[in-house]
């Protein structure tokens, strides 16, 4: 089985929302039960709190099946369990970078195979909910489609 593990700041909007795009993806592939996947933030702030609503929102609206969520924190045993980690924006990977010895080489933005995207910025300071989710898509789809996370 192969461990991802999304990370943004909190663990209420991008990364939680990457693990259920992401869930749903695999599983209307036929392959999620070959995937462990979770979502953990780089700050203690949102420890134990659901999804932001507006992003709960989003994902409802556009058919994402949901499950109980409660942020959590990444931890060193989160790391050595991956197989990625897949982070939203370059303050998430100062964080990691400080959090996680990377020797596994395994920590990478989500857009890494997304040219045309830079990083996943945060809609709790943007609003921009549905061109996050967008974003997190298309870097997801691109992931699957042109690569592999674990070559």
């Amino acid at each position: 089985m192969k461990r991802i593990v999304f990370v943004c700041h909190g663990n209420i909007c991008r990364s939680v929302a990457a693990e259920y795009i992401c869930k749903d993806f695999l599983r209307g592939k036929g392959l999620l039960e070959g995937f462990d996947i979770v979502s953990r933030a780089t700050s203690r702030e949102e420890i134990g709190n659901d999804i932001y609503p507006p992003m709960k929102r989003e994902l409802l609206s556009r058919g994402i099946p949901l499950e109980k969520h409660r942020a959590a924190q990444i931890t060193q045993q989160d790391y050595e369990s991956a197989d990625a980690i897949l982070y939203m924006d370059e303050e998430n990977r100062y964080y990691l970078d400080r959090m996680l010895n990377d020797h596994k080489r395994i920590i990478r933005p989500i857009s890494y195979l997304s040219p045309e995207i830079d990083e996943i910025e945060d809609p709790w300071y943007s609003g921009r909910f549905g061109k996050v989710v967008n974003e997190i898509t298309v870097c997801l789809n691109d992931i699957f489609d042109k690569g592999s996370l674990f070559k």
